[in-house]
């Protein structure tokens, strides 16, 4: 896929997709106030691409979605939070259009000079976006086709989709991947096509039938498969250890114990926890103990990976060449259930190895958590993406980067 440098930008109107859908929270003033901005990861994330185009004397139109508007214009998921945020970032001013594509929008743009940054509001206010009518996000794209001269596509975030701002508009303009697309692409194709071995990854999160995809393919691919967090439980179940009150998927039990023969089979280290932080109750303050992975007692949950699994998984981490990390490895929002989640962060950060950290929860961990970002080769700004990369499937937003138009 062409990048940045393969494009022309002097004097031109490009319109950037970029990926800003950060979380909020309320205000000082409670859920009248203002939205205030809790991580702005992906804002940042965005600056190399947004700079270059204003040293280049671009005129830059920026799209994004941020929440789950579904077509509907939402005053609390407006996009001026983010502005405001990005005009701090880039030391300059960024406004954000009343519309997507209407008459403020087209006034904004007219009014631009080169280095100017314009936002239009939030792309999912407007229901074609993310229509499976295609011929609806095809006349959606045309708009915004018309506001620019050239399509840079920079929100990792959403190149899994096949949407209006993401594929359709690619279509119709000069393209390129930004300085962030261009990264994520390269830094997974290569540990997908090449990785250095030993190759390890660590699972976690809550679900084990939200990684079945990420799962069957690794397993023919990786040295190394460390299980934790909610989904080490049907693990753990499918090994016939009794979970208590833990997240179990029991429908998901055979294909788990598929996958655990699958791993011997091929040679492959799948390593579960061998200990547990369980507590009486999904609380910060419910009583915990510390117990066997196959001792967890009844009426108790298990919240965390116990201290003898954060140092299993933390040697197993040490030696590797490549750590791909994508799900924590307990409820790491409270304090009493943090600790595995941080001793995989830190062991991943004292690793010689190249270390990717797959976006979404485990991203968000690691900036709650206080572990120093640049300890890692790179924290990925899609976690749905970045799982669907490692699935090995296609994803649109990168293919039709990839098309002649």
């Amino acid at each position: 896929m062409k990048s940045l440098d393969d494009l022309q930008v002097a004097g031109k109107t490009v319109l950037v997709r970029a990926d800003f859908n950060v979380p909020l929270a309320d205000g000082p003033g409670g859920p009248d106030d203002d939205k205030v901005i809790t991580d702005d990861g992906r804002i940042r994330a965005a600056l190399p691409t947004l700079t270059y185009l204003r040293d280049q004397g671009a005129k830059v139109v920026v799209i994004a979605h941020l929440g789950r508007a579904k077509g509907e214009v939402v005053p609390g998921l407006t996009l001026q939070p983010v502005a405001d945020r990005l005009s701090e970032l880039l030391d300059a001013d960024v406004e954000v259009a009343d519309d997507i594509t209407g008459p403020h929008a087209r006034a904004m743009v007219g009014a631009l000079e080169p280095g100017d940054v314009v936002l239009l509001e939030n792309i999912r206010f407007d229901a074609r976006e993310t229509s499976k009518d295609a011929d609806q996000r095809k006349a959606l794209a045309a708009e915004l086709a018309s506001l620019a001269d050239v399509y840079v596509s920079d929100g990792f975030g959403v190149v899994h989709r096949n949407q209006a701002s993401v594929t359709d508009v690619a279509r119709l303009l000069p393209n390129a991947a930004g300085r962030l697309v261009h990264k994520e692409a390269t830094v997974f194709g290569g540990i997908m096509s090449d990785p250095a071995r030993p190759f390890v990854v660590v699972l976690g999160g809550s679900k084990v039938s939200d990684k079945l995809g990420v799962i069957g393919n690794l397993i023919t691919r990786v040295d190394r498969l460390l299980i934790g967090g909610g989904m080490a439980y049907t693990f753990l179940a499918a090994k016939g250890y009794e979970v208590g009150t833990s997240l179990l998927e029991a429908d998901q039990l055979d294909t788990v114990r598929g996958f655990m023969e699958q791993a011997e089979a091929r040679g492959v280290e799948l390593l579960l926890p061998v200990d547990i932080v369980v507590a009486d109750a999904f609380a910060a303050d419910a009583a915990t103990e510390v117990v066997a992975a196959d001792a967890i007692p009844a009426g108790w949950m298990g919240l965390d990976i116990g201290p003898a699994t954060r140092e299993l998984f933390a040697a197993k981490i040490a030696d590797a060449g490549t750590v791909v990390w994508n799900g924590p490895m307990g409820v790491f929002e409270m304090e009493p259930f943090a600790g595995g989640t941080l001793a995989v962060a830190r062991a991943m950060a004292d690793s010689s190895a190249l270390t990717v950290i797959g976006g979404g929860d485990s991203a968000a961990a690691v900036r709650i958590l206080d572990v120093d970002e640049s300890t890692f080769t790179h924290i990925s700004t899609g976690g749905g993406a970045s799982l669907e990369f490692l699935e090995g499937k296609t994803l649109p937003g990168l293919a039709v980067l990839e098309e002649d138009n």
